[in-house]
């Protein structure tokens, strides 16, 4: 007989969903009636093992392996071919979104007294970083405002922050194309949110901190005092040069209307790039120069078109649509191709990588130093993380190719983490080679900026993977792929609510007042602390608490469980709520038998 609590009453069991569990004492050490405990004894985290069903080489004929081997090359190639209408995609995707709200992004940036607010600024970085699906974007914003003398180094500070923690909504999107398969998905989310989850642990140290002393503002000034710098080279697009020829055919934009947004000197001229050139003038008397990149007419010509401009050639470039339209095309186009691409990418994945070829794969990406220099290891893989990010010139592309490995088990959660960090990192560097190529005028500013973006990052990883017992990002994800996995809806609230609704709401607060703001998110923020605390000492020193708290089988059900939301859920989407039936259920719908239910969510 398992011991009861004093008194002789047992607390009544509650669902394990978001750490409001029962931790009452009476339950220690019971076994579960819910059947099918046993099929998930072993860890779900574990790598799997990617055998081949198919014959050995051994057994093939001459004719079977020259057809292997054609097969194998096949694959590979579409491998290639979809990774490369990822990267378009990716490309055309943030094409189209700065399309629908670039205008909105520099509305945004221009409000002075909501950007003197550190969290205003943080939520404003996350919103136009999602609204224009480019962290370069959104850093070209800040630099060119305080190159202006619009903001401040200090207020540019925030922003920053926010704009690395947006960037990683393209993982998470990207982990959404393997929700078919639980265990996948289970560690492609995982993955994708210890890269989100790394960065709001980092702004939540740094951004107090920040606001109180201004550390990474005057380490950046010390950088800059004594490096004697002069302006440089651009950095090399290594990947735009592969993908241009072709997304230069869709549609070309033209790179500083969204800058000249924030700096008060837009137009209400289209953001369509319709002029790409210049021809030498061939009018007696008329020397003037449009240049490259010209939207409008030249000056001196009356506004009409000169004779000397060379048209862009793109299906956009002659249209009549409003930008507004044509964002909505692109938007729909994009996100085909995009979701295509991932879904045939995994395919892919999973056709080539098995047996030994998965195996020395895996073994190659997650092999570790022999002792004593095993903890060398992560620190190469930042560095591998930071080198790739600086070759492909984006994170997000990085990114987005690690987490379908993770989802397929080539790659470990532990592994890419740091793989991941060094993403941070790479992009920062490469932010760093971009603002030597400023004008002198802006020089000053943009590397003050990008300087605070690397030193950020480093901060965080000092913070969160130099000691081993504070790398939390790696436990919380394991815990919210699980949860995700068993609640696949919670995804899709997570990305609304984690990258748009609770942004909004805290930037509509923040436009009432640094006071309002603080009135309702402090006692927001307090109380989960203490909810935090107290799931903490639950597990670890429930006699510390008082009776009451040792359980929250007192809170009504929809508050300490999920399962009613999930039913919720499943009302109006089922297939989705439940997932893929087991044998045991294909004749009976999965919340009309609670047995079957609970063996799918253990």
């Amino acid at each position: 007989m398992p011991s009861s609590p004093p008194g002789g009453q047992v607390s009544p069991p509650t669902l394990d969903t978001v750490g409001l569990v029962d931790r009452s004492p009476g339950h220690a050490g019971t076994s579960s009636p819910v059947p099918a405990v046993e099929e998930w004894a072993a860890d779900p985290w574990a790598l799997p093992q990617l055998k081949d069903t198919g014959q050995s080489w051994k057994e093939l004929s001459a004719a079977g392996r020259v057809r292997r081997v054609l097969l194998g090359l096949l694959k590979a190639c579409g491998l290639l071919g979809s990774l490369y209408l990822f990267v378009c995609s990716l490309d055309t995707l943030s094409s189209a979104f700065q399309l629908l709200g670039s205008k909105v992004a520099g509305d945004i940036f221009k409000d002075n007294v909501v950007l003197s607010n550190p969290v205003a600024g943080l939520v404003i970085g996350v919103l136009v970083t999602v609204l224009v699906q480019s962290s370069s974007t959104s850093s070209s914003i800040v630099v060119s405002m305080v190159a202006s003398n619009l903001l401040q180094v200090r207020e540019s500070v925030p922003i920053v922050m926010g704009v690395n923690v947006g960037t990683s909504i393209t993982s998470t999107l990207v982990s959404m194309a393997q929700s078919g398969d639980r265990d996948e998905f289970r560690r492609a989310f995982g993955g994708s949110a210890v890269h989100g989850i790394f960065n709001w642990l980092t702004v939540l140290i740094l951004l107090p901190l920040e606001s109180a002393a201004a550390p990474l503002e005057r380490l950046s000034e010390l950088a800059l005092q004594a490096a004697s710098l002069q302006p440089g080279t651009q950095a090399p697009d290594i990947l735009k040069v592969l993908t241009q020829p072709l997304t230069h055919l869709i549609v070309q934009l033209d790179a500083d209307a969204i800058a000249n947004s924030a700096t008060h000197n837009a137009t209400n001229s289209s953001l369509i790039k319709r002029w790409c050139g210049a021809r030498e003038p061939t009018i007696p008397g008329n020397s003037s120069d449009c240049g490259a990149a010209t939207s409008g007419a030249c000056p001196g010509t009356n506004g009409s078109t000169p004779a000397e401009q060379l048209p862009c050639h793109h299906l956009f470039s002659g249209t009549a649509l409003s930008d507004l339209a044509v964002g909505l095309i692109l938007l729909a186009g994009s996100l085909l191709v995009l979701c295509s691409c991932l879904v045939l990418i995994v395919k892919l994945l999973n056709s080539l990588l098995r047996g030994r070829i998965a195996q020395a794969v895996r073994t190659v990406i997650n092999a570790d130093f022999p002792f004593p220099f095993g903890w060398l290891s992560g620190y190469l893989a930042i560095l591998v993380g930071a080198g790739m990010t600086f070759v492909l010139q984006s994170s997000s592309v990085f990114t987005a190719a690690i987490v379908p490995l993770m989802g397929v088990g080539v790659i470990s959660l532990e592994r890419a983490y740091p793989l991941l960090l060094g993403s941070n990192i790479g992009t920062t560097t490469t932010a760093l080679l971009a603002a030597l190529a400023s004008p002198p005028r802006m020089l000053p500013s943009a590397l003050q900026v990008a300087l605070i973006h690397f030193f950020f990052n480093v901060a965080g990883i000092l913070l969160w993977y130099a000691v081993p017992l504070l790398r939390l990002p790696i436990p919380l994800a394991r815990r919210f792929g699980d949860l995700t996995a068993r609640y696949r809806w919670v995804a899709v609230a997570y990305l609304l609510l984690g990258f748009l609704l609770l942004p909004l709401a805290t930037f509509g607060l923040s436009l009432a007042g640094p006071a309002v703001l603080a009135g309702v998110a402090g006692p927001v923020l307090a109380l989960l602390l203490l909810v935090a605390l107290v799931n903490v000492l639950q597990r670890r020193r429930p006699a510390w608490l008082p009776r009451a708290l040792r359980s929250w089988a007192w809170l009504p059900r929809w508050l300490r469980s999920l399962e009613p939301w999930d039913r919720l859920v499943g009302r109006c989407c089922p297939c989705r709520a439940c997932g893929p039936p087991p044998a045991a259920a294909k004749e009976a719908h999965c919340y009309e038998n609670p047995e079957v239910l609970a063996s799918q969510r253990l």
